[in-house]
């Protein structure tokens, strides 16, 4: 080689590295988009920043409010190669999917009404599009995915005109005063009509904002892996109800990709859901709405085996993190995934007020909502004030709930259909409904359940999988039991509990309802207070009139759950909790242990602190010595 080849080789090395190598894109609302995105010279959005933005690049996000949807156009190659969006340290940035109006007109009724043409919302318009979806209940009426904010509070739509000159309080909504404040919307061919009734507020006086876009960060396309969302306020989307069987698009979505981390966030007031990591159009989109000939549950394995067929598999989708976010004002879920929430880590997460104005219904609205969760870490979330708390349902298998603490729900813990093995231990399930289990094969290990059980064995056919995988190995109905409750804390309450129904279904404080029930369950080492009864044949129960009394009360805009836990006149008989003391579960005859396969021991409590070899203290802490318990 001559030297001017050589100098070419080496000029060329160069500039590809120049051109590879990773770097920071800047935005900001003083940017402009034909800027080159330096801290200088920044973009103005970050759609600009995702369309220039290559696998390991940074997009650092400033101060101020973003009015667009991201469709990020690629994702990274690898969990060191990742494009990462994240607002500046120290500065609040927020991305909202709705506008400001101005411009509205009283009426001599005394209400508020604006016309905007339609060409406003660009190719779609979420006053056109009513929600809908399999498992949705619209009761009876029309809800669109548009929504109106006073001040950042979002109003109620009406059915009718006459409901925004005249409102009455929703039955079910949790702000009954709030639910005064309404509104009501008609679409044409050339233009959207809204009428709003803000009382007492002068609407172009006021911050006003209706939603336009379907989603704050949401990518149109499959397969963009390796994204990291973090430090974003994100808000105000119209979306979709995100069915199991359907794309399920959320005010963050993922839409069938892998490897998001999303993190750090406080994301709310979506019409729906919030952050979804579940599941692609192209294997079915609400399909039973479609085909009511056979049930629901055919259908979602019909689904199954197409997304099979479309490569559900680890190592291809799944394994996002989602961690660290304040989730609030959804109407449907906080997190809810279908197939696409497995492999995952869901740590962390502050969720609440989920179905807040409870207009319309369904049977996927849960503060978490996943099918699928397999080899999922659901680890450390406090989730209150919902329908549900975490739903659980079909496929829940070699997933760990941990340490969570759940109040003020409608349930705490919905498991169903689902043959495990999984594992749930150190939880704080203090709703009066604490447990609803229509599945088998599961591990309640040092929880403190202080409400009811309830028991139903199902005759869908629903599958268990490989060990690990997404592969299956077969279908089953569910008997109910298969289960182990070691070292646990029972309460009783006063809630009247339902009688035993026709031999379908049972429902009591306690393991109690397990006698004579479906598969044998294994237990022993739980303490029973205020009327909360063992199973019959239980291994070293104890159990106490005495009342915990828990209280849940705010106190300098934090909460705190707190309780007496006494010591036992007699010592309590328990033992450490190890992946060989579980056993194998009866349908798939698969062992209780981690995701990687790998033997468990139970060794530390709620709060990670050691727990005693010999004798560990039954309940989510390990440090009882009668006195009271608070947790923030």
């Amino acid at each position: 080689m001559n030297k001017v080849a050589g100098l070419l080789v080496i000029t060329v090395v160069l500039v590809v590295s120049a051109c590879t190598q990773n770097h920071e894109i800047h935005v900001s609302k003083s940017g402009n988009d034909s800027n080159p995105g330096t801290s200088q010279k920044p973009l103005q959005t970050i759609q600009a920043a995702a369309n220039k933005a290559q696998p390991g690049d940074i997009i650092t996000v400033h101060e101020g409010i973003y009015r667009e949807r991201i469709d990020p156009p690629r994702g990274g190659e690898s969990d060191a190669q990742r494009i990462v969006y994240q607002a500046a340290p120290g500065e609040k940035v927020e991305i909202k999917g709705s506008e400001i109006i101005k411009g509205w007109q009283k009426n001599p009724y005394g209400i508020w009404q604006i016309s905007i043409a339609n060409s406003f919302f660009g190719d779609y318009n979420p006053y056109a599009d009513s929600i809908y979806g399999d498992w949705f209940n619209d009761r009876g009426r029309i809800h669109h995915t548009g929504d109106v904010y006073l001040n950042g509070k979002s109003l109620y739509e009406v059915e009718t005109l006459d409901r925004v000159l005249h409102p009455v309080p929703e039955k079910e909504a949790v702000d009954k005063a709030g639910s005064l404040y309404t509104w009501y919307c008609e679409t044409t061919q050339d233009s959207t009509i809204l009428w709003a009734n803000f009382h007492e507020y002068d609407p172009n006086s006021e911050l006003v904002e209706i939603n336009v876009r379907e989603a704050c960060f949401y990518p149109r396309e499959t397969g963009r892996n390796f994204i990291t969302i973090r430090g974003f306020e994100m808000s105000q989307a119209a979306t979709q109800w995100p069915a199991p069987t359907a794309e399920q698009p959320g005010l963050i979505g993922t839409n069938w990709s892998m490897g998001w981390i999303i993190e750090d966030n406080i994301i709310h007031d979506s019409r729906c859901a919030g952050i979804t990591l579940g599941k692609d159009r192209a294997s079915g989109h609400n399909v039973w709405s479609k085909d009511p000939s056979k049930g629901g549950a055919d259908h979602y394995n019909e689904v199954i085996e197409r997304v099979l067929a479309n490569g559900w598999q680890k190592g291809n989708i799944g394994s996002h993190i989602v961690r660290n976010n304040t989730i609030y004002n959804c109407e449907q879920s906080g997190i809810c995934g279908s197939m696409g929430a497995a492999f995952c880590e869901i740590t962390n997460n502050h969720i609440y007020n989920i179905w807040y104005k409870r207009q319309f219904n369904g049977a996927e609205i849960s503060g978490i909502k996943f099918h699928g969760a397999i080899d999922t870490i659901i680890k450390g979330n406090s989730v209150h004030d919902s329908q549900k708390g975490l739903w659980l349902d079909w496929m829940t298998q070699g997933t760990q709930v941990s340490s969570n603490l759940f109040y003020n729900n409608g349930e705490d813990f919905f498991a169903e259909v689902n043959h495990g093995p999984y594992l749930v231990d150190n939880n704080l399930f203090l709703s009066a409904t604490a447990l609803r289990n229509w599945s088998e094969g599961g591990a309640y290990i040092h929880n403190l359940i202080a409400g009811t059980l309830r028991s139903r064995p199902q005759t869908r056919q629903t599958p268990f999988l490989k060990p690990h995988s997404t592969a299956l190995a077969g279908l089953s109905i569910t008997t109910c039991g298969d289960d182990r409750y070691y070292n646990n804390i029972f309460i009783g309450g006063t809630k009247d509990t339902e009688k035993l129904s026709n031999e379908e279904r049972k429902v009591g404080y306690g393991l109690s309802i397990y006698n004579n029930w479906g598969f044998p369950v294994q237990a022993s080492g739980n303490i029973y207070y205020n009327g909360a009864k063992p199973m019959s044949n239980e291994i070293a129960a104890l159990v106490s009139s005495t009342n915990p009394d828990i209280k849940i009360e705010k106190q300098n805009g934090h909460t705190f759950i707190s309780f007496n836990m006494p010591e036992m006149d007699q010592d309590y008989d328990t033992q450490m909790i190890t992946s060989p003391m579980l056993g194998v579960s009866k349908v798939g005859e698969l062992p209780f242990e981690n995701p990687d396969g790998t033997a468990f021991v139970i060794d530390t409590d709620y709060n990670n602190v050691p727990r005693d070899v010999e004798h560990p203290a039954p309940g989510p802490f390990e440090e009882l010595d009668g006195t009271r318990v608070q947790v923030r």
